[in-house]
C-alpha cells in the first residue's frame, strides 16, 4: 500500500510517498520531491504534483490507495475546501473533490500547521503530550492547538492564527489588514524584510549572533513579538507545552533560549510552558498528510 503526503506551501510543494504503516509509528518513505508552488494557477499546480506522484507511486509497483493534502490559508477539512489564502490567491476552491476525481482514490484534506501538529502528537515532539501548541515560524506564523492528540480547527477553521494577534499596535502595516501582528515583526520573511539589503532571515540570525547592530535589533524586536503573542496564547489556552516548528526552528537554542526567558519574563505570576524544537523539521505536515490520508482510508 502507498500513500501520498502532500504539503502545499506559499513558496514551496513538499511530497513523500509512504509505504506500509504510512500512518503508524515508523512510517516507511519510498520516494519523495518537491517543486515550486504554481503561483499562476495554484489549484492546477496542486492537482497535477498530486497526479504526477500518483503515477511515480504506479512505476514503482505500488499504486497510491489515499492522499492527503495540506493546504495553507483558511481551511475547512470537513468540506475539503480552501477557503481562503492570500498568499497564493484561492478562495472557496472545493479542492477535496478536485483531487478525487483527478486521482480516483480517497483524498482528505488538512490545514497545514494543524496537519503539522497532528504529526508532531503521533511522531514527534508531542507524542504522549496530550495537549499542546504547535507554532511554525516560517515565511509566516500560525499555530496548532492539539486536544487530546488531535488538532482543534475551530468553528470555521480559524483557530491558531497568532501571527494575526496584533502585539504592537499601530506598528507596521500586515497582509491581514491590521497593523502591528505579530507576523510583521517576527516571521523569516519579515526579519529579512525589515533588515533589508536582501539578506535572509538566516543570515539576520547569524549576524546578530556576530554583534551586528542592526541585525540584532531586528532579532530582539522579533523576539520580544513572538514572546507577546506566546504570552497571549499561554494565559488564554494554558498549555504545558509549546512544539516550535518551521523554519525558524533551525536555529535551535539561538531562537529557543531567549524565547524562553522573554516568555518567562511575560508571565508574572505563573510557570511558562515548556518550549521544545520540532523533531519532524519540515517534514512534520507531509507526514501529517500522510496520516489523513491513512486516515481517510480506514473511513476515520
Amino acid at each position: 500500500m502507498t500513500l501520498i503526503g502532500l504539503d502545499v506551501g506559499g513558496t514551496t510543494m513538499k511530497a513523500a510517498l509512504f509505504g506500509e504503516d504510512a500512518g503508524g509509528e515508523d512510517p516507511q518513505i519510498l520516494a519523495s520531491e518537491s517543486r515550486p508552488t504554481d503561483r499562476a494557477d495554484p489549484v492546477g499546480g496542486v492537482l497535477d504534483f498530486a497526479a504526477h506522484l500518483a503515477a511515480r507511486a504506479a512505476s514503482l509497483g505500488s499504486p497510491a490507495r489515499a492522499a492527503g493534502i495540506a493546504l495553507l490559508g483558511i481551511v475547512d477539512e470537513a468540506s475539503g475546501t480552501a477557503v481562503h489564502s492570500a498568499n497564493v490567491g484561492w478562495r472557496d476552491v472545493p479542492i477535496r473533490r478536485l483531487a478525487r476525481e483527478r486521482l480516483g482514490i480517497p483524498v482528505a484534506i488538512g490545514h497545514d500547521v494543524r496537519t503539522g501538529g497532528l504529526a508532531e502528537a503521533v511522531l514527534g515532539a508531542g507524542r504522549g503530550a496530550g495537549d499542546f501548541v504547535f507554532v511554525a515560524v516560517g515565511t509566516g506564523i500560525a499555530a496548532a492547538l492539539i486536544l487530546n492528540g488531535a488538532p482543534y480547527p475551530g468553528t470555521v477553521g480559524w483557530s491558531g492564527e497568532i501571527g494575526h494577534v496584533v502585539v504592537r499596535p499601530g506598528g507596521e502595516p500586515c497582509a491581514c489588514g491590521n497593523r502591528g501582528c505579530v507576523e510583521t515583526y517576527a516571521s523569516a520573511a519579515a526579519i529579512s524584510r525589515r533588515h533589508g539589503e536582501g539578506v535572509p532571515a538566516e543570515e539576520v540570525i547569524a549576524r546578530a549572533g556576530r554583534g551586528e547592530e542592526k541585525a540584532g535589533r531586528v532579532w530582539a524586536e522579533a523576539l520580544d513579538c513572538l514572546a507577546d503573542g506566546l504570552a497571549m496564547t499561554t494565559l488564554l489556552m494554558d498549555p504545558g507545552l509549546v512544539v516550535v516548528g518551521g523554519g525558524l526552528a533551525r536555529a535551535g537554542d539561538t531562537l529557543l533560549a531567549p524565547l524562553e526567558a522573554r516568555l518567562a519574563a511575560r508571565l508574572k505570576f505563573r510557570d511558562p510552558p515548556r518550549l521544545l524544537r520540532t523533531r519532524l523539521d519540515d517534514q512534520a505536515a507531509v507526514r501529517g498528510a500522510a496520516i489523513l490520508a491513512r486516515r481517510a482510508l480506514d473511513g476515520g
